[in-house]
Protein backbone atom coordinates (compact mmCIF):
# COMPACT_ATOMS: atom_id res chain seq x y z
CA UNK A 1 0.00 0.00 0.00
CA UNK A 2 1.56 3.32 -0.84
CA UNK A 3 2.25 5.59 1.63
CA UNK A 4 1.47 9.15 0.29
CA UNK A 5 3.64 13.07 1.75
CA UNK A 6 1.99 16.15 0.42
CA UNK A 7 3.04 19.29 0.57
CA UNK A 8 0.12 22.40 0.45
CA UNK A 9 1.67 25.31 -0.59
CA UNK A 10 0.17 28.88 0.52
CA UNK A 11 -3.16 30.18 -1.05
CA UNK A 12 -1.64 32.55 -4.25
CA UNK A 13 -3.53 36.10 -3.39
CA UNK A 14 -5.36 34.99 -6.88
CA UNK A 15 -7.19 32.17 -4.27
CA UNK A 16 -5.50 29.36 -6.20
CA UNK A 17 -3.73 27.07 -3.91
CA UNK A 18 -1.12 24.05 -5.20
CA UNK A 19 -1.11 20.65 -3.91
CA UNK A 20 1.92 18.11 -4.66
CA UNK A 21 1.76 15.00 -3.59
CA UNK A 22 4.35 12.52 -3.59
CA UNK A 23 3.57 8.81 -3.60
CA UNK A 24 5.34 5.58 -5.02
CA UNK A 25 5.35 7.88 -8.36
CA UNK A 26 3.40 11.61 -8.22
CA UNK A 27 0.54 13.13 -8.61
CA UNK A 28 0.16 17.20 -9.00
CA UNK A 29 -2.99 18.30 -8.57
CA UNK A 30 -4.09 22.09 -9.49
CA UNK A 31 -7.18 23.68 -8.13
CA UNK A 32 -7.70 26.32 -10.65
CA UNK A 33 -8.88 29.91 -10.77
CA UNK A 34 -10.97 31.35 -13.78
CA UNK A 35 -8.36 33.70 -14.83
CA UNK A 36 -5.46 30.59 -15.01
CA UNK A 37 -7.68 28.36 -16.19
CA UNK A 38 -6.44 28.53 -19.81
CA UNK A 39 -3.00 28.25 -19.01
CA UNK A 40 -3.36 25.49 -16.16
CA UNK A 41 -5.13 23.70 -18.62
CA UNK A 42 -1.95 23.00 -20.66
CA UNK A 43 0.22 22.63 -17.36
CA UNK A 44 -1.84 19.89 -16.35
CA UNK A 45 -1.80 18.20 -19.23
CA UNK A 46 1.97 18.53 -19.57
CA UNK A 47 2.33 17.13 -16.36
CA UNK A 48 -0.32 14.90 -16.41
CA UNK A 49 1.98 13.18 -19.45
CA UNK A 50 5.24 13.38 -17.36
CA UNK A 51 3.46 11.96 -14.27
CA UNK A 52 2.12 8.92 -16.54
CA UNK A 53 5.41 8.22 -17.94
CA UNK A 54 7.48 8.42 -14.63
CA UNK A 55 4.64 6.73 -13.22
CA UNK A 56 5.31 3.73 -15.07
CA UNK A 57 8.03 1.83 -13.52
CA UNK A 58 6.95 -1.55 -15.20
CA UNK A 59 5.44 -2.99 -12.21
CA UNK A 60 2.61 -4.38 -14.71
CA UNK A 61 5.51 -6.37 -15.86
CA UNK A 62 6.54 -7.52 -12.67
CA UNK A 63 4.08 -10.34 -12.74
CA UNK A 64 4.03 -13.48 -15.17
CA UNK A 65 2.74 -13.76 -18.35
CA UNK A 66 -0.17 -17.12 -18.10
CA UNK A 67 -2.84 -15.52 -20.88
CA UNK A 68 -0.64 -16.10 -23.82
CA UNK A 69 -1.66 -18.22 -26.70
CA UNK A 70 -0.59 -21.23 -26.58
CA UNK A 71 0.05 -23.97 -29.33
CA UNK A 72 0.98 -27.62 -29.22
CA UNK A 73 4.68 -29.18 -30.31
CA UNK A 74 5.83 -32.20 -30.83
CA UNK A 75 9.37 -33.67 -30.24
CA UNK A 76 9.94 -36.65 -31.58
CA UNK A 77 6.65 -38.71 -29.50
CA UNK A 78 6.94 -36.11 -27.12
CA UNK A 79 4.19 -33.29 -27.02
CA UNK A 80 5.04 -29.99 -25.71
CA UNK A 81 2.00 -27.53 -24.48
CA UNK A 82 3.88 -24.16 -25.12
CA UNK A 83 2.54 -20.55 -24.95
CA UNK A 84 3.42 -18.42 -27.89
CA UNK A 85 5.03 -14.93 -27.25
CA UNK A 86 5.21 -13.33 -30.80
CA UNK A 87 5.29 -9.88 -29.79
CA UNK A 88 8.21 -7.89 -28.55
CA UNK A 89 6.77 -7.15 -25.37
CA UNK A 90 5.59 -10.75 -25.03
CA UNK A 91 9.35 -11.84 -25.55
CA UNK A 92 10.81 -9.89 -23.59
CA UNK A 93 9.18 -10.66 -20.21
CA UNK A 94 8.98 -14.10 -21.72
CA UNK A 95 8.85 -16.47 -18.56
CA UNK A 96 9.83 -13.97 -16.16
CA UNK A 97 8.58 -13.90 -12.62
CA UNK A 98 7.77 -17.94 -12.45
CA UNK A 99 7.71 -19.80 -9.51
CA UNK A 100 7.16 -23.12 -11.48
CA UNK A 101 6.54 -24.57 -15.01
CA UNK A 102 4.79 -27.90 -15.03
CA UNK A 103 7.47 -30.41 -16.99
CA UNK A 104 5.54 -30.71 -20.30
CA UNK A 105 4.96 -26.87 -20.61
CA UNK A 106 7.50 -24.47 -22.33
CA UNK A 107 7.23 -20.98 -24.10
CA UNK A 108 8.24 -20.71 -27.92
CA UNK A 109 9.46 -17.29 -29.15
CA UNK A 110 8.25 -16.35 -32.50
CA UNK A 111 10.58 -13.77 -34.31
CA UNK A 112 9.56 -11.96 -37.24
CA UNK A 113 12.53 -13.05 -39.50
CA UNK A 114 15.75 -15.53 -39.07
CA UNK A 115 18.69 -13.73 -37.20
CA UNK A 116 20.91 -14.25 -34.08
CA UNK A 117 18.78 -14.88 -31.26
CA UNK A 118 20.05 -14.30 -27.50
CA UNK A 119 18.35 -15.36 -24.61
CA UNK A 120 19.10 -13.83 -20.54
CA UNK A 121 17.75 -14.98 -17.36
CA UNK A 122 17.10 -11.99 -16.02
CA UNK A 123 14.16 -12.00 -13.46
CA UNK A 124 13.59 -15.41 -14.69
CA UNK A 125 13.26 -17.69 -11.84
CA UNK A 126 13.26 -21.20 -12.80
CA UNK A 127 16.46 -22.70 -14.59
CA UNK A 128 15.50 -23.83 -18.28
CA UNK A 129 17.07 -25.03 -21.64
CA UNK A 130 16.62 -22.69 -24.50
CA UNK A 131 16.19 -24.69 -27.74
CA UNK A 132 17.24 -22.68 -30.66
CA UNK A 133 15.15 -23.65 -34.09
CA UNK A 134 15.12 -22.71 -37.80
CA UNK A 135 12.59 -22.34 -39.99
CA UNK A 136 12.23 -26.00 -40.79
CA UNK A 137 11.89 -26.89 -36.89
CA UNK A 138 15.33 -28.42 -36.67
CA UNK A 139 16.85 -27.78 -33.75
CA UNK A 140 20.38 -25.54 -34.41
CA UNK A 141 21.55 -25.83 -30.52
CA UNK A 142 20.56 -26.17 -27.01
CA UNK A 143 21.70 -23.89 -24.23
CA UNK A 144 20.94 -24.33 -20.74
CA UNK A 145 20.53 -21.04 -18.80
CA UNK A 146 20.94 -20.66 -14.74
CA UNK A 147 18.31 -18.43 -13.27
CA UNK A 148 18.49 -14.61 -12.05
CA UNK A 149 21.62 -14.60 -14.77
CA UNK A 150 22.19 -11.91 -17.09
CA UNK A 151 24.93 -14.22 -19.30
CA UNK A 152 23.82 -13.92 -22.86
CA UNK A 153 23.31 -17.36 -24.34
CA UNK A 154 22.89 -17.28 -28.41
CA UNK A 155 21.65 -19.44 -31.41
CA UNK A 156 24.85 -20.33 -33.18
CA UNK A 157 23.14 -19.56 -36.69
CA UNK A 158 20.05 -17.30 -37.09
CA UNK A 159 16.94 -18.86 -36.49
CA UNK A 160 13.51 -17.24 -36.35
CA UNK A 161 11.94 -19.62 -33.21
CA UNK A 162 13.30 -19.89 -29.54
CA UNK A 163 11.65 -22.67 -27.25
CA UNK A 164 12.18 -22.59 -23.58
CA UNK A 165 11.91 -25.66 -21.15
CA UNK A 166 12.64 -26.89 -18.09
CA UNK A 167 16.04 -27.06 -17.52
CA UNK A 168 17.40 -30.79 -18.66
CA UNK A 169 13.77 -31.49 -20.76
CA UNK A 170 15.36 -31.90 -23.74
CA UNK A 171 18.60 -34.06 -22.85
CA UNK A 172 16.29 -36.28 -20.74
CA UNK A 173 13.86 -37.03 -23.88
CA UNK A 174 17.18 -37.52 -26.32
CA UNK A 175 16.29 -34.39 -28.06
CA UNK A 176 19.70 -32.90 -29.25
CA UNK A 177 21.16 -30.72 -31.83
CA UNK A 178 19.56 -31.92 -34.96
CA UNK A 179 16.23 -33.13 -33.70
CA UNK A 180 13.05 -31.89 -35.54
CA UNK A 181 10.49 -30.30 -33.56
CA UNK A 182 6.72 -30.39 -35.29
CA UNK A 183 3.56 -28.06 -35.36
CA UNK A 184 5.47 -24.85 -35.62
CA UNK A 185 3.54 -22.20 -36.78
Amino acid sequence: MPAFAGIFLPEHKSGCRFVLLFGMCFIIEIRLCSHLHLLMNYFIAGLLALAATLCHDGSAQNVPQFDLQRIKLTAGMYLIDAQVAATPQERAIGLMFRPEMPSSEGMLFVFDQPSQQCFWMKNTKLPLTAAFVADDGIIVNLADMKPLSTHSHCSSRPVRYVLEMNLGWFGNKGIKAGSKLGGLP
